[in-house]
């Protein structure tokens, strides 16, 4: 009898490992995103801070023009009298615009590597788009 309740303790205990480790695998495994699946202000800081070696000069300047990108274009996502079409032209200078204050931010070196980025992430949201 002794055997049978040792036995079934270490089932149980087993078990609860196993289920703990499953969802902290789950909770860590992508990190949180922004409004509409994009990567918040943050996460965009984050990435190109690494990635571009943003100098602590170059770092409030990014995030200003990240965060003035961002609140325009949530303007146009909250205008629900536009349809998806008109929601893309609109967004398309706030865009340009965007990519030309990078311009005038970063280095060469680094606004080449913005450019592939961007390229990148353009990429990845017409799969998402096409999936």
């Amino acid at each position: 009898m002794k055997k049978l309740s040792l036995i079934a303790a270490l089932a149980l205990g087993g078990l609860l490992a196993c289920c703990t480790l499953a969802t902290a695998q789950d909770t860590n495994a992508t990190p949180k995103k922004g409004k509409r699946g994009m990567m918040s202000i943050e996460q965009q800081m984050e990435r190109m801070t690494t990635e571009l070696s943003l100098t602590d000069d170059q770092k409030p300047k990014v995030k200003a023009v990240l965060e003035d990108s961002s609140k325009k274009r949530q303007e146009i996502f909250s205008d629900s009298s536009l349809d998806r079409q008109q929601q893309r032209e609109k967004m398309q200078p706030i865009t340009e615009q965007q990519t030309k204050k990078m311009k005038e931010i970063l280095t060469s070196d680094q606004f080449e590597k913005y450019q592939k980025m961007m390229q990148e992430m353009r990429k990845k949201g017409q799969k998402k788009k096409s999936e």
